[in-house]
């Protein structure tokens, strides 16, 4: 019985669909929360599992860094402990066993049995030789007549099974698997196997994920559509958060001449678009009203999860993420501007005075959330220390005093939500993947934002992500989009009559 840190994972497709090894992913687990605010009733609870069953095929899709990971809990966590606990007193109960007189291989043989399963799941279906030869090497009934005969012989079956692992493990494991050689205690020995073998599989995994890759991008698209339309025909209601969702980014860009001039995303957005998207037979399109929806999920301040779209349930915390980025990117940025403005270009001219400035704002204003005033102190000292350290090395002159005093305070002052500097950045952000959503990122960065470009490369690798996961979404979902749009924008009005399908 291996260890919980060396779990294997099953090669059965069904077991891999529901359940597999941590991740190393930004969307990882999906909590099972409810699409809307009559969530917990048992048909809802049903479809977010059986959504739940499409995530692993969805994530290699549109996370191209997906791979599985060794999940190793926190040594001092209370599960670590128990953990330890339970499989210390498990790997003890099998040295009384082969210590005894005459040994008893009853929970070796069984370990041995997983280990042949794990070892014959590594083999690729054209390898039948080495197929047969490890059921006859690993005999199971054969070995057990040879333990009750007390003729087991345990390091030849140990050397055995380390020449295949060296023989099936990718190089990165070659080492692992030597240091295994050297290994003289059975109990130490099985318990080591185990471990790596719990890395092979994985890294066989991590491989079959990569061939499977480009396969499951051609047929995504028709998959997850044909899995999707399975739910709704089971529960009609099913896009009525997604209903909700449209209907809201629709008013959003309604003319303000008909909508509130304070509604969020209105005024702000509309008023702010430039000339290519003003025209008003773009602006009520259906595809533009799906655009500011998808806008809205990641520019939301609202941690209202029950009404999230259907559609875009399995990008949740995925989305989450990214609009943390974003208000990260807006301090950032914000940060950088206030110091240029004290400090002239002479220093923002060398990319490793911007670089450094950028690691002293990121590290301290990992809390800026829970305590923004005191993040903004940090920064604001270690930023002024920097800029008068950065002319003094140039042989410029300090800022006085007075400058001194204002730089700070101007950096203080940031982490009020209504400071200048901060609204101008997040509009020209917000503007920026509008942009790219509409325009495509090719053509909005040749047409980048000037005052964005202290942090073009980080704002250009969230666009990235941020596109190719919406276009990926509106193309699975567009017919049921086309649909709700319909009744939500009338034709006559509308300057499509279909959501466009890349």
């Amino acid at each position: 019985m291996p260890n919980i840190e060396e779990t294997v994972l099953q090669s059965d497709s069904s077991e891999a669909e529901g359940e597999v090894q941590k991740p190393k992913t930004p969307g990882q687990s999906q909590e099972n929360k409810s699409f809307c605010s009559d969530g917990h009733r048992p048909e809802l609870i049903e479809t977010i599992s059986k959504v739940s069953k499409l995530s692993i095929a969805h994530e290699i899709v549109v996370n191209k860094d997906f791979y599985l990971e060794e999940s190793v809990l926190p040594p001092n966590s209370l599960e670590g402990r128990f953990v330890d606990t339970v499989y210390k007193a498990f790997w003890d109960h099998l040295k009384e066993q082969l210590l005894s007189t005459p040994p008893d291989f009853t929970c070796a043989l069984k370990l041995l049995k997983e280990v042949k399963e794990i070892l014959l799941s590594l083999l690729l279906p054209r390898q039948n030789r080495l197929r047969n030869e490890v059921e006859e090497a690993l005999d199971m009934d054969l070995l057990k007549q040879e333990a009750e005969h007390g003729a087991l012989d345990v390091p030849h079956l140990s050397n055995y099974i380390l020449n295949l692992m060296a023989l099936l493990c990718a190089p990165a494991r070659d080492e692992a698997v030597r240091k295994l050689k050297s290994i003289t205690d059975p109990v130490q020995l099985l318990r080591g196997i185990f471990h790596v073998l719990g890395l092979m599989k994985m890294d066989m995994v991590n491989y079959t994920i990569r061939s499977l890759r480009p396969y499951l991008k051609e047929h995504s698209v028709q998959y997850e559509r044909a899995k999707f339309q399975e739910l709704l025909d089971r529960q009609p209601n099913l896009l009525e958060c997604t209903t909700k969702w449209l209907t809201k980014a629709a008013a959003d860009i309604t003319p303000p001449s008909s909508s509130s001039p304070d509604s969020p995303g209105s005024s702000t957005m509309a008023c702010a678009l430039p000339n290519w998207a003003a025209d008003n037979s773009e602006l009520p399109s259906p595809t533009m009203v799906l655009y500011q929806g998808y806008l809205n999920l990641l520019l939301s301040d609202s941690d209202n999860e029950e009404e999230f779209p259907e559609t875009l349930l399995m990008d949740r915390i995925r989305l989450q993420e990214m609009e943390s980025q974003l208000r990260q990117l807006t301090i950032l940025t914000s940060v950088l501007l206030v110091a240029r403005s004290f400090s002239g270009n002479v220093l923002f001219n060398s990319p490793e005075f911007v670089d450094k400035l950028k690691c002293i704002t990121k590290a301290l204003t990992e809390e800026f959330n829970s305590r923004p005033e005191e993040a903004m102190l940090s920064v604001s000292e270690q930023v002024s220390l920097e800029i008068q350290q950065g002319l003094k090395s140039m042989g410029l002159s300090a800022l006085s005093s007075k400058n001194t005093a204002s730089l700070t305070g101007q950096l203080q002052n940031i982490a009020k939500k209504e400071n200048r500097v901060r609204t101008i950045v997040d509009q020209r952000i917000r503007l920026f993947l509008k942009c790219c959503l509409v325009r495509g990122m090719q053509e909005s960065l040749l047409d980048f934002p000037g005052g964005l470009i202290l942090i073009k490369g980080e704002l250009a690798d969230l666009g990235w992500k941020f596109v190719n996961l919406m276009r990926h979404n509106q193309q699975v979902f567009s017919p049921y989009y086309a649909e709700i749009l319909k009744n939500i924008i009338p034709p006559a009005q509308a300057g499509e009559t279909e959501v466009e399908c890349l």
